[in-house]
């Protein structure tokens, strides 16, 4: 449990809005601007802070997007020159929030939780800050790049509603991606839960009680991003902002759909998770279960053999087969037929 809150005390002591660099998880911090209305789309990579401001007052939807949070002074100067609340600015760089809404007055403020899978067993999460402006949204990643490519694609297209509507459609059509990508998530995990699944009866470890454990880890994870955003897109839906329009609020409460059914295939399976160790142990019960029946069907074979031997293995000098010519043969060929008897009657039954 301590992964799930490590960093937290960094902030121990020192005063509110105070911003602490991120470990960076790229070399270096990237800013795109996508500037688009009906007409056409105009993209940028500026060099400087000083770039990106001085599009801050255009008449186009500007979309900034910020790939990068170890440079403070970058999310500094982007913060004051957009009139970002300070408090705003250190959420940006404290990755561990909760998906969340806050109402600004002339700017929104969302968090929401990315989750991808790496090398088919890591699952990595990454915080996206959004601010929504009445003209402009400002984007804040960590590191994917990729997320919102086919969000570029849609504004580089000709046709489509996105160029036609406001910024608060374009926060929108990110928080719809992102929801998105969590079914591609829980589809990769549902995958792996129905192999673990087959194999826990096949074959039951020590491998796959490990796995159980790693899965529930990454439910729980997912839990912790999912559940908040269902109260972010319900407080979105409300519409008690005026930056979100009455047009765009129809598409935020079908993303609210969605969000219900992710949360819903994601307790369905943590409950098939939960009821996986049951599983583990009762395919563990059978398989002990079966060694004992080979063992106790040996053990029957072998309890008159061993009787007769043991009688014949006694040194009494009066016995009166021990002189008999016949009768190392005659007990040999006794303990055989008793033994094929008992196998011959046990697999009649089925024991064997």
């Amino acid at each position: 449990m301590a992964k799930f809150s490590r960093g937290m005390g960094k902030k121990t002591g020192l005063a509110p809005g105070t911003l602490l660099p991120l470990n960076g998880r790229v070399d270096e911090v990237t800013i795109e601007v996508i500037s688009y209305d009906a007409a056409g789309v105009r993209e940028e990579q500026p060099n400087t802070v000083s770039e990106v401001l001085r599009l801050k007052n255009t008449h186009t939807i500007t979309w900034i997007n910020i790939i990068g949070l170890h440079d403070v002074e970058v999310v500094e100067r982007i913060g004051k020159g957009y009139g970002i609340h300070p408090l705003v600015l250190e959420d940006i760089l404290d990755t561990n929030h909760r998906p969340k809404l806050e109402d600004y007055g002339n700017y929104l403020y969302l968090v929401l939780k990315s989750f991808r899978r790496q090398d088919g067993t890591v699952l990595d999460t990454e915080q996206i800050s959004i601010i929504l402006g009445d003209t402009y949204v400002i984007t804040f990643q960590e590191e994917d790049k990729l997320l919102f490519d086919s969000l570029r694609q849609r504004i580089r297209g000709e046709s489509g509603r996105i160029r036609q509507l406001g910024a608060d459609y374009l926060a929108y059509a990110m928080l719809d991606t992102v929801v998105d990508n969590y079914f591609e998530v829980l589809e990769e995990l549902g995958e792996t839960i129905e192999e673990l699944e087959d194999a826990l009866v096949m074959e039951p470890g020590r491998n796959a009680l490990m796995e159980i454990h790693s899965l529930k880890r990454r439910m729980l994870l997912l839990r912790k991003g999912l559940w908040p955003l269902r109260e972010v897109v319900g407080a979105l839906g409300r519409g008690e902002s005026q930056l979100v329009k009455e047009n765009t609020l129809l598409y935020v409460r079908d993303v609210y759909d969605h969000t219900i059914q992710v949360i819903e295939t994601l307790e369905t399976y943590r409950d098939i998770l939960s009821g996986m160790l049951d599983i583990y142990l009762s395919s563990i019960s059978n398989r002990m279960n079966q060694i004992m029946k080979v063992l106790a069907i040996i053990s029957t074979i072998f309890i008159p053999l061993s009787f007769i031997a043991g009688v014949y293995g006694m040194n009494f000098k009066n016995m009166p087969e021990l002189d008999w010519e016949w009768g190392y043969p005659v007990i040999w060929g006794i303990m055989l037929t008793i033994a094929t008897t008992l196998v011959v009657l046990f697999r009649r039954k089925k024991w064997l």
